[in-house]
């Protein structure tokens, strides 16, 4: 009878080994499959590239005066915005901008020049950015700007 006890209890032993290493088998296969998962879904919501839109003088970019009329502080910034291409607008002809790219450099050298010359501190630079972003879109009325870039930044 005593061998019958020890029987039971290393019997139940075995088997909540063998339920415990199943349960932590299945859970180890659902969360691989979930990272797999989100990984795969972020590859796919990864955009599409834009269109580049240079804003000003093609070599040049914008020259401003900033800080308002009497700072005598000039900026001289060249911004590029990649935007989704308008498929209902009508092919550009010749040279002229269309009438986004001149709404475009409308809003951006509005938003520079109600700028302070605090808020061009390269620490501010990404904040810029998205202002810059946020208000081309209102001008818009659609989400069109996905991303600004500054390729050129002289203060004087």
């Amino acid at each position: 009878m005593a061998d019958n006890g020890r029987k039971i209890p290393l019997f139940m032993i075995i088997a909540l080994i063998v339920v415990g290493l199943v349960l932590a088998g299945g859970v180890s296969y659902y969360i691989a499959t979930k990272v797999i998962a989100s990984q795969t879904t972020e590859k796919k919501q990864a955009r599409e590239p834009g269109t580049f839109i240079k804003l000003g003088d093609p070599k040049e970019g914008l020259i401003l005066n900033i800080g308002g009329v009497n700072s005598g502080r000039y900026l001289k910034i060249g911004i590029i915005l990649e935007v989704k291409p308008d498929k209902k607008a009508p092919p550009k002809e010749g040279k002229n901008p269309s009438p986004d790219e001149i709404k475009m450099l409308d809003t951006v050298i509005f938003v520079l020049r109600s700028q302070k010359v605090e808020d061009f501190e390269p620490a501010k630079q990404e904040a810029l950015k998205e202002l810059i972003k946020n208000e081309v879109n209102k001008a818009l009325g659609e989400e069109r700007v996905l991303d600004v870039y500054i390729t050129n930044f002289v203060l004087q």
